[in-house]
C-alpha cells in the first residue's frame, strides 16, 4: 500500500470544470465563440495595420505585436479547456501540464513587458512630440518588442525547471481550469521544500507585477501632467484619447492578475479561484480587439475600407460583364 501511494504521478485531472454533460456543453459554446472571436479579432487588427501604410508608427506596431502575443496566450489555455469540457476524463499529462504553464506565462509575462513598453511610447509622443520621431524608430520598437519576448520566454523557465524536479505522489486532482504554479505546487509531496516554492513564486510574480506597474504609473503621471497644461479641452481630449485604448487595457488585464498573482497567503474558494482565472485568461484577451478596434478611429475606418473593398470584389466575381 505504501509503494502505492508513493507511485509518481504522470498526469493531472482538472476537477474545477462541471461533470455533467448538459453544463459542460453549455461552457463549451461561449468559450469556443469567444476563443474563435479572439483569433478573428486580432488576425484583423494584424491584417489592417499591416496592409495601410499610413498605420505603420509605433503605436501600431505594438498593437500589432500585442494582438499577435494574444493569439498564442490563450492558445496555450483555452484549446485545452475546451477538450476537457467534452472528454469525460478531464486530465493533461504531467510533461503538458508544464509546457501548458510555461507558454502561458512566457507569453503572459510577454505581454506586460509590451504593456510596459507602449506606456513609455505614449509617455514620449505626448511629453516629447519633437523628439517622438527620432527617439521611437522602427529599429528601436523592433528591439523593444523583441527584448519582450526574450524576457518572456526566459523569465518561468527556472520555476519551470524547478517544478519539474518535484515529486507528485499523492493526489492528482488539480483545483483549476488550467495548468497554473500553486495550484501544480499544492500536489507535490515535498511539504516544507512546496512551502518555500510557493513562497519564491509569489515573491516573483510580485517583483514582476508591481515593477511593470511602476513604471506603467510613472509614465501616466508624466502623461497627466503634460495634458493637464494644454490649454484648449480639444487639445487635452485629443491627447488623452490617444491613452484610453491602452489605459483600459492595463487595467482590465492587471487588475485581474493581481487579484491572481499578488494574494500571498490568501486563498480563494474554487469558484473565485476560477472566476478570476477566466477574467485574465479568457475575458481580457477576449475585449483587447474590441477596445482597440471600435475606441480606434483609424482602426475602424480602415476596417470599413477593406470590407467595402471586399464587397465590391465579391459583386464583381459574381456578375463579370
Amino acid at each position: 500500500m505504501e509503494s502505492l501511494n508513493q507511485t509518481a504521478t504522470q498526469e493531472f485531472i482538472f476537477s474545477a470544470f462541471p461533470y455533467s454533460w448538459g453544463d459542460s456543453v453549455m461552457c463549451f459554446v461561449p468559450l469556443l465563440f469567444i476563443y474563435t472571436f479572439i483569433i478573428i479579432g486580432n488576425l484583423v487588427i494584424i491584417s489592417v495595420v499591416q496592409l495601410n501604410a499610413h498605420l505603420h508608427t509605433p503605436m501600431y506596431f505594438f498593437i500589432n505585436a500585442l494582438s499577435f502575443l494574444e493569439i498564442w496566450y490563450t492558445t496555450a489555455t483555452i484549446p485545452k479547456m475546451l477538450s476537457s469540457l467534452l472528454s469525460e476524463k478531464k486530465s493533461i499529462s504531467l510533461n503538458g501540464c508544464l509546457l501548458q504553464m510555461y507558454f502561458f506565462h512566457a507569453t503572459g509575462i510577454s505581454e506586460v513587458c509590451l504593456l510596459t513598453a507602449m506606456a513609455f511610447d505614449r509617455y514620449l509622443a505626448i511629453c516629447s512630440p519633437l523628439h517622438y520621431p527620432t527617439i521611437m524608430t522602427s529599429q528601436l520598437c523592433a528591439q523593444l518588442t523583441l527584448s519582450c519576448c526574450v524576457c518572456g520566454f526566459i523569465t518561468p523557465l527556472p520555476e519551470i525547471a524547478w517544478i519539474s524536479t518535484l515529486p507528485f505522489c499523492g493526489s492528482n486532482h488539480l483545483e483549476h481550469i488550467f495548468c497554473d504554479f500553486l495550484p501544480v505546487l499544492r500536489l507535490a509531496c515535498t511539504d516544507t521544500q512546496t512551502i518555500i516554492m510557493i513562497q519564491v513564486v509569489d515573491v516573483v510574480h510580485a517583483v514582476e507585477i508591481v515593477t511593470a506597474v511602476m513604471l506603467i504609473f510613472m509614465s501616466y503621471i508624466g502623461i497627466v501632467a503634460v495634458i493637464l497644461r494644454i490649454r484648449s479641452a480639444e487639445g487635452r481630449r485629443k491627447a488623452f484619447s490617444t491613452c484610453v485604448s491602452h489605459l483600459t487595457v492595463f487595467l482590465l488585464f492587471f487588475g485581474s492578475v493581481a487579484l491572481m498573482y499578488l494574494r500571498f497567503s490568501a486563498t480563494y474558494s474554487l469558484f473565485w479561484d476560477t472566476a478570476i482565472a477566466l477574467a485574465f485568461a479568457v475575458l481580457s484577451p477576449f475585449f483587447n480587439p474590441i477596445i482597440y478596434s471600435l475606441r480606434n478611429k483609424e482602426i475602424k475606418e480602415a476596417i470599413k475600407k477593406h470590407m467595402g473593398q471586399a464587397k465590391i470584389f465579391f459583386h464583381q466575381s459574381r456578375d463579370p460583364k
